[in-house]
């Protein structure tokens, strides 16, 4: 046992890091949950703007029961999910692609992550008006080419049913690049020691891909689903730049609801109620996460 000469000092240090770090703890801890709490608060009243001034009035938890039957807030959630899921498998496959061909490169390694990673630093206004032009059906770039091929253009932002799939193709094209950065960071961290193993014992190609390289990665391949899970979620400067969550409701998400019940509608209220629904949806799908993080583990 250690004797109370020697642990005092070590008490001391303890207390003391906990000293110098709480007022920023307590500083980001308050940053994080007041503007929940807020929102919390708020989708109990239903605020109004009159004479320059907010008047609130109790309304109890009606703005929370009537989400369940708002068929905007249902599609919403339809659409973000169907979003989610297609866009982060496209950029995680895509990623991780690209991840092993620059990883196995032996020349221009620097010029194609260079080129690779451009896309994640153009700015989202950017990103929406250029996409706008690739896809407009009667002067864009992609029409011009479906009418050298002899076929009919396509109102890719103006159909129901080709909408949504566009503003998904964007979101690949734009953030594929950071599943490339997390995944190439990811290659070049594992032993080099167990594929010379791996080769001496006659492994190859996809052999080493499928009981090396997935196994190793699959931390890193974790928290990137996860972290492009959560952003994808929360998806709105596409939407809002490049159909504004249209035709009809075929590329209406949450956000941009949450964007129209706050600032188009004046519903405070039961904006916050509906930002406080999705806040708990994303934090089940952390639990989730998780919960599947530590089954594969074991």
């Amino acid at each position: 046992m250690r004797s109370p000469a020697r642990r005092a000092p070590r008490d001391a240090d303890s207390l003391w890091r906990w000293a110098t770090l709480s007022p920023a703890l307590l500083l980001m801890a308050a940053l994080g949950l007041l503007p929940v709490l807020n929102l919390f608060v708020l989708g109990f009243f239903d605020v109004r703007w009159t004479d320059g001034g907010s008047s609130w009035s109790f309304v109890g938890t009606r703005h929370y029961a009537a989400l369940p039957g708002d068929p905007l807030f249902r599609a919403s959630i339809l659409n973000t999910t169907l979003f989610a899921l297609g866009a982060v498998a496209g950029q995680m496959l895509l990623g991780f692609a690209l991840a092993l061909l620059c990883h196995k490169a032996t020349r221009g390694r620097v010029f194609w992550r260079a080129v690779f990673v451009l896309p994640v630093l153009i700015p989202g206004i950017v990103i929406g008006a250029m996409w706008k032009l690739l896809l407009n059906p009667e002067f864009g770039a992609i029409a011009q080419v479906f009418e050298m091929v002899e076929l009919e253009p396509v109102d890719w932002l103006g159909e129901a049913s080709t909408a949504l799939l566009a503003v998904i193709m964007v979101d690949i094209w734009h953030w594929t690049p950071f599943c490339f950065l997390l995944f190439l960071a990811g290659l070049e961290s594992l032993p080099r020691d167990v594929y010379e193993a791996a080769r001496v014992d006659g492994a190859r190609g996809w052999q080493e891909l499928r009981y090396i390289t997935l196994p190793l990665m699959w931390p890193t391949i974790v928290v990137t689903f996860v972290f492009r899970l959560v952003l994808a979620f929360k998806v709105f400067d596409e939407v809002y730049l490049l159909t504004g969550g249209g035709p009809g409701t075929a590329t209406e998400v949450v956000a941009f609801t949450i964007y129209q019940r706050f600032f188009t509608e004046d519903r405070a209220g039961y904006g916050s109620a509906m930002a406080v629904a999705v806040i708990f949806l994303i934090f089940l799908m952390l639990a989730a996460a998780a919960a599947a993080r530590r089954r594969v583990q074991s």
